[in-house]
């Protein structure tokens, strides 16, 4: 599609799968206005979804576009009888997985998809039409598929706010191995290590332990099924990273300093991620704001940011152990932070870096 050609029109839409994922897209297409039709084998899922205004689960005789929201050993098959069943219509994925699926499901109507975005809850209930804005959105189409399926797919994640990424399926398993799956299991690694820790010690637990098991509590499930898909390549970063580990191993009992390499090559890493909206990394700063636990203050303090004219790349929150605090941690682009530091304290708000 060039600037100038119109995004193929959506609607109605049938979401197979009411969980996470399919509420949070049919959410999303319902709040442009677009038709969507619910289908889950799973009825309190579906009663659920309808309820949150997700959709209608009246049945559809011609929808655009179908959107399969199943496990990954499932869609293959969703996804070869919604073709089936529905001649007319365009064959979508939303699974985290795509070789396997886009070598079965051969046929010029399927274009293989998957929104990189989710949560550590699952179900109808986390689903918000907000999930997939500024996030990126695999298009995996086969060779097989035709333009016209991969420009609806395309206007899809368009309409939802997702950003469209044109992948192949072999690249697109390899990198969400490296960034989504093998992540996942470090984060249940080292939230298993907590399982017979003394109570005292998971007293000093702060915001960086919370940061890196926060995914640890995801659905079980799922994730087996994930994993399982994705075997091969999951494997081959876990190779590369049990050599790290054990090197790093070595570095720690040398006490020789060489731990310094690890150190640098992990602040590299970080840096390489790209920023919101899936821009170029910037270099970013913290300023640290603490804020009485009271009704209203995180309102007032985003409010004084804003009056500030300063934009925040990214926010969270630490409470202070035994006290009515917390802390705020502000991001934003390194060349503005002295100003905001500025600016706040002389709000009156406990600023520092």
């Amino acid at each position: 599609m060039t600037a100038d050609t119109p995004e193929p029109a959506l609607g109605p839409v049938l979401v197979i799968g009411c969980g996470l994922i399919g509420t949070s897209v049919a959410l999303a297409l319902r709040s442009t206005g677009i038709q969507v039709h619910l289908r889950d084998p799973n009825e309190a899922n579906l009663a659920l979804a309808v309820s949150l205004g997700a959709g209608v689960a009246e049945p559809v005789a011609e929808p655009e576009l179908v959107v399969v929201a199943a496990p990954p050993a499932a869609v293959a098959g969703i996804c070869q009888d919604a073709l089936a069943e529905f001649p007319g219509a365009v064959v979508t994925d939303v699974a985290s997985v795509k070789a396997a699926i886009v070598e079965t499901v051969v046929d010029e109507r399927f274009v293989g998809g998957h929104p990189m975005a989710g949560k550590e809850r699952s179900g109808p209930m986390a689903a918000t039409a907000q999930l997939f804005e500024g996030r990126a959105w695999a298009i995996v189409p086969s060779a097989t598929s035709a333009q016209a399926s991969v420009e609806l797919v395309t206007a899809l994640a368009k309409t939802v706010k997702a950003v469209p990424r044109l992948m192949a399926p072999a690249a697109h398993d390899r990198a969400v191995a490296l960034v989504s799956h093998v992540p996942q299991l470090v984060s249940v690694l080292t939230a298993g290590l907590l399982t017979d820790a003394q109570s005292d010690d998971l007293a000093l637990a702060g915001q960086g332990l919370r940061d890196v098991i926060r995914i640890a509590g995801s659905d079980r499930g799922l994730w087996e099924d994930i994993i399982a898909s994705n075997a091969e390549q999951v494997g081959q970063v876990l190779d590369t990273l049990h050599d790290r580990l054990g090197s790093l191993r070595d570095s720690v009992k040398a006490v020789d300093g060489s731990i310094g390499e690890y150190l640098d090559l992990g602040r590299a890493g970080v840096a390489r991620v790209p920023g919101k909206h899936g821009e170029r990394p910037t270099e970013l700063a913290v300023v640290f704001v603490s804020i009485d636990d009271t009704p209203g203050e995180l309102s007032r303090l985003l409010s004084d940011i804003g009056t500030a004219g300063i934009n925040i790349e990214d926010m969270r929150i630490d409470h202070e152990l035994g006290r009515q605090v917390g802390v705020v941690e502000v991001v934003v682009n390194a060349d503005v932070d002295a100003a905001l530091l500025d600016y706040l304290s002389d709000r009156g708000w406990a600023a520092f870096r």
